[in-house]
This record gives structure tokens, sequence and C-alpha cells, in this order.
């Protein structure tokens, strides 16, 4: 490998990336993790791809009053960050694996995804070490060690699997509240 393309390498994900995206999602997460009414909003927004409605409950959050890069697919959303080249944008979101179910999004199994990703999100929002860390992880696409990161801030049964991709971690749970999984991502976005 030549400098360039380790370099290069090296940019897609970073400590700062993930800091940036986490400190911003904190307070959605927690607003869907301790505000019902707020979570059901945005459940009817995301099946109904209200794109409208998205745009004036992420306007309430300060951290993501000026957020116009986000979008749903009926059983799902996505929220992009923007950042220069290569990373392009660096994503969070919640949704049901694609191909399993149309129209469909259960707010109170998306209230526990968000309680449950709380301490992650939190840990790289506070701690630039453990970001570095985890960026690292991301990079070499070690599964085992972002797993064993991530399980030790999530320690919930519900958490089925961890894995990594596009230079990010994909968490899919499994709750009482839906017979199908939710994943919460937060990924590099490939142009």
């Amino acid at each position: 490998m030549n400098h360039g393309t380790k370099q290069q390498s090296r940019l897609r994900v970073t400590a700062q990336v993930l800091q940036t995206v986490a400190r911003a999602m904190l307070p959605f997460y927690r607003k869907i993790a301790g505000n019902q009414p707020f979570a059901s909003k945005w459940t009817t927004a995301v099946v109904t791809a209200d794109l409208d409605l998205m745009g004036r409950m992420l306007s309430t959050l300060p951290t993501l009053a000026r957020q116009d890069d986000y979008g749903t697919n009926a059983i799902g959303y996505f929220i992009a960050f923007p950042f220069p080249l290569p990373v392009a944008y660096y994503t969070s979101g919640t949704t049901i694996p694609t191909g399993l179910v149309q129209f469909t999004f259960n707010t109170r199994a998306h209230r526990y995804v968000a309680r449950s990703a709380l301490p992650l999100y939190r840990k790289l929002a506070g701690s630039y070490t453990f970001a570095r860390s985890f960026a690292a992880a991301l990079r070499r696409k070690d599964t085992g060690a972002v797993e064993a990161m991530v399980r030790r801030l999530i320690p919930t049964s519900a958490l089925r699997t961890v894995t990594v991709a596009d230079y990010g971690v994909f968490m899919s749970f499994k709750t009482r509240f839906s017979k199908y999984p939710y994943r919460n991502q937060l990924f590099r976005e490939m142009m």
C-alpha cells in the first residue's frame, strides 16, 4: 500500500467524524427514547414518507435544526452528515432490513433501539480516545474489536448481531415489540 492510499483509507472514518455524528444524533435518540408522543409522530413521518414533518421535527433539536440530508424508505430513516472527501457523507439511522416488509415502523421497537444505542452514542460523543479506537477498528474492518466495544456498552440480549461494513457499524436488534429486526446504523455512504 503506498502512502497516498494509506492516508485516504485513514480519512474515510476518523474519531472526529464519529464524534460529530454522535454529538448531533445524541439529542435525537434521547428524544425518541424519552418522549413517546415525539417518537410516535416520528413513526408517522417515516411510514408515510413525510419529509416535511421529519424536517419540522428535526428542527426542534438544536444539533439537527439545520439538517437537510435525511430520508425515509417507509421502513426506517437515515440522517446523513456531509464531510470533505473522501468521506462525503456519514450516516446514522434505524431501519427494518430491506425486503422483509413495507410501510411498517414500530414506535415501541424504535424507542427500545434508541434507548439501547444511547450508551454507544454517548461514549463516541464524549470520549475522543474511544472514538479513535472505534474508528481504527472500523478502518481495519475488525468486527471482533467493534463488537466487543459495542457489547460492553449495549449489554441487552436484544442486540443480536454487530457487523462492520462501509466503514461503519450495523447493530441488529430483535425486540418483543415487533416480529421484525431493527437495525441501528452508523456508516459511511459510498458514492
